[in-house]
């Protein structure tokens, strides 16, 4: 029995067993043989084969092509008509393909953007070490979900031309404006064009959310993009140090409020609001993190009743901040009971007391603590 008998009788084996495993075997061994001989197949042969996979695929489960799909994707060595099959099957199946396999080309990424549903697209946006001709078809669906995915994909090449037209757009769309700013290939040309896009836009929020006279906002914003400048040929741009420079310049405006805290969170200006929070407390870095997100919420209730919030104000600030500082997790009503019974606790002149150790100088703390620690060890002599 010569070779192609011998592939035959295989196959018709194969095809007889209606197992899933049988089915398995079938799918792999027909894109294995479409591999080794595919010099020798026409167009087509070639689109046959593909057909006959694409539907021996969809004779199986989702599990089981979900299972194929995420055991292949890791394999550099898989059958590429397969891996092709699973890459346009739904996205349940698509996606560690489109996220992992290295075997997928240029064009057939891009016959997916064209063919396939948003979540494909989105799935491709974030693949490792994409080319600029992928990324170009991805920024022409005009998707801003899909847009955002390929920016924060800092392995992602993207045209100079591309970023130049994202840069533009980003004054209309605000989901681009934070990846654009962290994307070490901008020019600095474009950064700059950015920080102006983005300190424009966030001076309108402000001036609407806030009672803020616009010239000392305007010289606060101007202030923070200039030294952002600076940063540029230095090094890069202190995102923390503008939010400080505008919570200073709004905390010599008005008053800091819960309320204010709250509407900043709402809007997703988290390092504002954290600036904020600091002028409003007086509680710095690296003592600030831990009070505002730390587990339980035990510190941002001492600080919230020393500062006089109400339970509710508390408890708003409290979801909100979990959501900002945990990458946008909810959190639990159990977490919010165990919160507010310490708020309930609490009384108001103790928390006040802790507080005002919070604002003290950490140099000063440790001093302290140095020195209690040595009066309670044991004397030798």
């Amino acid at each position: 029995m010569n070779d192609h008998e011998q592939d035959l009788h295989s196959l018709l084996k194969l095809a007889l067993d209606k197992s899933i495993e049988g089915r398995e075997q079938l799918t792999a061994r027909i894109a294995q043989l479409s591999l080794e001989r595919e010099h020798m197949l026409s167009d087509q042969e070639r689109d046959l084969i593909f057909e006959i996979l694409d539907k021996l695929i969809h004779e199986f489960e989702l599990p089981i092509r979900k299972r194929l799909a995420d055991r292949l994707s890791r394999n550099p060595a898989a059958p590429r008509a397969l891996v092709i099959a699973l890459a346009n099957d739904e996205f349940a199946v698509a996606q560690p393909v489109l996220l992992r396999s290295t075997l997928l080309t240029d064009e057939e990424l891009i016959s997916i953007i064209h063919h396939r549903s948003r979540q494909h697209q989105i799935a491709i946006a974030r693949r490792r070490d994409l080319s600029e001709a992928v990324s170009d078809e991805l920024v022409g669906t005009k998707d801003s979900d899909v847009i955002t995915a390929l920016l924060e994909n800092t392995s992602a090449r993207i045209s100079e031309a591309t970023l130049a037209y994202l840069t533009e757009q980003a004054q209309h769309i605000d989901s681009y404006q934070e990846p654009l700013v962290r994307r070490q290939d901008l020019t600095n040309d474009l950064a700059m064009r950015l920080y102006w896009v983005v300190a424009a836009n966030l001076r309108a929020e402000i001036l609407a959310s806030y009672d803020i006279h616009p010239t000392a906002l305007d010289d606060a914003l101007e202030t923070s993009v200039l030294e952002m400048a600076d940063d540029l040929r230095g090094g890069g741009p202190n995102l923390e140090q503008t939010a400080a420079d505008l919570a200073r310049c709004m905390a010599r405006e008005q008053q800091v409020t819960a309320g204010m805290l709250i509407k900043t969170l709402r809007q997703g200006q988290v390092p504002l609001f954290e600036a904020l929070f600091e002028e409003w407390s007086g509680i710095t870095q690296p003592r600030r993190t831990e009070i505002l997100y730390g587990s339980g919420g035990e510190g941002l209730a001492i600080a919230c009743i020393a500062l006089g919030v109400s339970k509710q104000d508390f408890a708003t600030l409290f979801l909100l901040s979990r959501s900002a500082g945990s990458g946008g997790q909810k959190t639990s009503p159990g977490d919010l009971a165990r919160a507010t019974r310490i708020f309930d606790k609490t009384k108001r002149e103790d928390a006040q007391h802790v507080l005002r150790s919070w604002q003290r100088v950490p140099a000063f703390q440790a001093a302290v603590r140095d020195l209690e620690m040595n009066k309670t060890k044991p004397s030798r002599g």
